[in-house]
């Protein structure tokens, strides 16, 4: 019989029978990967409350909603203060990679090219606003959200800038878009839980920013409540990031988790709603979602899914965005003010020890490879160059080889303080006290409970422009540093928001 008339019949024999075998358990297989909710026979209650459609009305409707004139001031100094970090940190190693990158990917583009921030420099939009992240954060010196562990400026103002030079977009159109991604920016990571992002190993840094960027671009574009739920659906599976950059060394890969993935990816996810691409419904609300995963619920899990639009369009995330009053990392802010309050006290040719006593995470701030985080190399500089300047915060060169540096770091210790630790349900604690102990056995100290710049004691407007303009001058000349002060100060005024990428080209 030929094989043609057999299969017409049926199939049968041993190696059909095999055949059969195994096509049946490769469906059960499959069955079996199936999420449960799939399978059952009654799908399990949506998550509640339902987030999806309010914060898709919210990013949708941005651009024609009220913004308070407080807040409004706020979005200004931050821009501010990211275009400052970028003129600074322009020519650091992360920054001359990630322009390198773009270069080679794009910098012959013809069609949407767009100038990355602090340069001349011109590739497509997707590749300059990922080096002009990265540039923003190529050191410890931009701006920080304590509730939510994210560091939104330099993602966030890199794609609002770009996509206003690339569609010729207003300032007042990019700072409520702005002001709109650091919202999303800083609740999603606190709706997620801090504690269910640390034990699942997800660095909040890179988590928040995507979220943050797409709600920025999604409001620039204009996009409809509908496209904004897709704009959420691909940032749900992007959103990532590792807290193995605490082992980075040179501020690289740090600042691709903290800046230049969020700003690709969540560019990207815009782009993707823009151009018709579909995904997951509400997938913030589906019981198999993002949000619904096992890392966001487990046991002793801090999801708080109505933080994430209490309030929304009312209660403002911008007053909790802090400035860093010093060129280093966030918790180290206070050891350093106390350091440098103690210096006409103190020596360091005689001093024995210091000791620093922190909340939080004191042995990530005391063993850091990077040093703008390593308390001890800062403590040694502050004492030996009786000052602390932006290049030697930022030297690994010096940390590694300076002999009379490595030798002083020898004597700073840095201990935990439980007392100093924040209450239950209280805000992310950031202090320090500072004991310098000279030869003779004579103690100096200081107590540090926040610095300026923290959320709760915020820097003047005077401070941050003072700031940045310190930041800009010696690269861009005192009259440009101030003519990039009073755009940003007269930013709802700007026809053009592309004018800012201009003003701090170099």
């Amino acid at each position: 019989m030929k094989t043609s008339d057999r299969a017409g019949r049926g199939d049968s024999g041993p190696t059909a029978n095999r055949r059969r075998a195994l096509a049946g358990s490769a469906l059960a297989l499959a069955a079996s990967a199936l999420p449960v909710a799939s399978r059952a026979q009654s799908s399990p209650p949506r998550p509640d409350p339902p987030v999806t459609e309010a914060l898709c009305r919210f990013v949708a409707g941005s651009q024609d909603a009220p913004v308070p004139d407080d807040i409004l001031d706020l979005g200004r100094l931050h821009i501010l203060d990211t275009l400052a970090s970028a003129v600074a940190c322009r020519d650091l190693k992360a920054a001359t990679l990630a322009r390198g990158f773009a270069e080679a990917q794009s910098g012959d583009a013809r069609r949407s090219a767009v100038t990355i921030l602090a340069t001349r420099d011109k590739a497509a939009l997707i590749d300059a606003v990922f080096a002009s992240a990265m540039t923003a954060h190529a050191a410890e010196i931009n701006d920080y959200v304590p509730s939510a562990f994210v560091q939104p400026g330099p993602s966030v103002v890199a794609a609002a800038l770009g996509l206003a030079e690339q569609r010729g977009l207003s300032g007042a159109e990019m700072l409520k878009a702005v002001i709109v991604g650091y919202e999303l920016a800083s609740r999603v990571p606190k709706a997620l839980g801090n504690r269910n992002l640390m034990r699942a190993g997800l660095a909040n840094h890179g988590v928040g920013p995507v979220f943050g960027v797409a709600a920025a671009a999604a409001s620039l574009m204009r996009l409809s409540p509908e496209q904004v739920g897709a704009v959420l659906t691909y940032c749900s599976q992007q959103a990532a990031g590792s807290w193995q950059w605490l082992l980075d060394v040179e501020h690289v890969e740090k600042a691709f988790v903290f800046a230049g993935m969020g700003a690709r990816s969540g560019l990207q996810a815009a782009l993707f709603a823009e151009l018709g691409f579909t995904g997951v419904r509400a997938n913030l609300d589906q019981p198999g979602g993002f949000m619904a995963q096992g890392m966001f619920n487990g046991p002793d899990s801090d999801l708080d899914r109505a933080s994430l639009i209490d309030g929304l369009g009312e209660r403002w995330e911008m007053p909790l965005v802090g400035f860093k009053r010093f060129p280093t990392g966030g918790p180290t802010q206070p050891a350093v003010q106390g350091l440098l309050q103690l210096l006409p006290q103190v020596r360091a040719e005689t001093t024995a020890g210091v000791r620093i006593e922190m909340p939080g995470r004191w042995e990530a701030f005391r063993d850091a490879a990077m040093p703008a985080l390593n308390l001890r190399y800062l403590s040694a500089i502050i004492l030996i160059d009786r000052r602390l300047d932006f290049v030697s915060a930022q030297s690994l060169e010096r940390m590694a080889g300076d002999a009379q540096v490595r030798s002083f770091m020898e004597r700073v210790e840095i201990a935990h303080d439980p007392a100093q630790e924040a209450r239950p349900g209280q805000p992310r604690a950031e202090s320090a006290r500072v004991i310098v102990t000279d030869a003779s056995g004579r103690r100096h100290e200081a107590f540090v409970p926040n610095v300026p710049g923290y959320p709760p004691h915020p820097m003047s407007r005077e401070d941050v422009e003072s700031k940045a303009a310190e930041l800009m001058a010696p690269r861009l000349g005192e009259r440009r540093a101030a003519a990039v002060v009073d755009a940003c100060r007269d930013l709802a005024r700007l026809t053009h928001g592309a004018d800012l990428a201009h003003l701090i080209a170099v």
